[in-house]
């Protein structure tokens, strides 16, 4: 059996190469061991992010790593960006800020990271500032994220979490439909609330566009899809009779409400705008 001392060497070998052979970084995701500058605690570390979305893996965190978030193109328009960052539930052992010309804020402290909730925040707010929390075994503690970054000109809906649960404008609404990750017209068959967010189960008579398979289908002869929207809890989500238009965004594979009319009122809006050529695209209403 080896002594303490000398399997406490060899754990400690043994993770540095273990960092050294998983340090890993390209223009969309980083991923990085703190056991590289072990001993050299008060360190801060820049990494750059060029990508609208990517990842991040910072095994066994000591000091502090600094990661700039920018698009890849260089525009104007990369100043209208909103970041959202969402941490895996294992994800533990930093406290992540808002650095802002060395002002730093308070984005997500050590213990909410488990909650894997997305968060986020204007990209001139910032870089995220990451500072690992002091632990006698950093072994156990990895943290890591999801992040995106997301045009403010895409239209309503933008954000994981629209800002209020007011209806949407006749603009609004119109300009979901032509711009938003989904668009489809169905009904809300169950609403499931936590404190939060609630989970919509819907079910969808008319499809009209989905990037990714947000709604699956409901069978072989049956022409319908089902699939689950989010919307935050204070909305009042009910389920119940009546068609409506379902359009929003996916953030990190998962469903959020932008506008919702009922559809009989976005008929009226579409072929008010129609009338006056002020649609900003085709919708097959057929």
């Amino acid at each position: 059996m080896l002594p303490p001392v000398l399997a406490s060497l060899l754990h400690l070998l043994l993770l540095w190469r273990l960092s050294g052979a998983q340090y890993s970084s390209d223009q969309c995701s980083w991923k990085g061991s703190g056991l590289t500058h072990e001993g050299h605690t008060r360190d801060v570390e820049q990494v750059y992010l060029r990508c609208s979305q990517g990842s991040l893996e910072w095994l066994y965190p000591t000091g502090a790593i600094i990661v700039n978030l920018r698009s890849n193109t260089v525009s104007s328009a990369s100043r209208q960006l909103t970041v959202c960052i969402k941490p895996f539930s294992d994800s533990s052992g930093t406290n992540i800020y808002l650095d802002r010309n060395g002002t730093l804020r308070l984005l997500l402290q050590d213990q909410d990271q488990a909650q894997a909730k997305v968060h986020c925040f204007n990209i001139q707010e910032g870089a995220l500032f990451i500072e690992a929390i002091p632990h006698t075994d950093i072994s156990r503690r990895i943290t890591s994220f999801q992040y995106e970054l997301i045009s403010n000109r895409q239209g309503a809906g933008v954000l994981p979490m629209r800002a209020s649960c007011e209806p949407c404008s006749d603009a609004e609404i119109l300009l979901a439909v032509c711009t938003n990750d989904f668009v489809a017209r169905g009904r809300v068959r169950a609403v499931d609330q936590d404190e939060d967010q609630s989970q919509l189960t819907v079910e969808i008579s008319r499809l009209h566009r989905q990037k990714t398979q947000v709604f699956v289908s409901g069978g072989v002869r049956v022409r319908s899809w089902v699939g689950h929207i989010k919307m935050p809890s204070q909305c009042g989500a009910k389920s119940g009779d009546g068609d409506f238009l379902f359009t929003g965004t996916v953030r990190f594979g998962e469903a959020w409400m932008g506008c919702a009319p009922r559809y009989k009122d976005f008929l009226r809006i579409y072929h008010e705008a129609e009338q006056r050529y002020t649609n900003p695209c085709h919708v097959d209403t057929d």
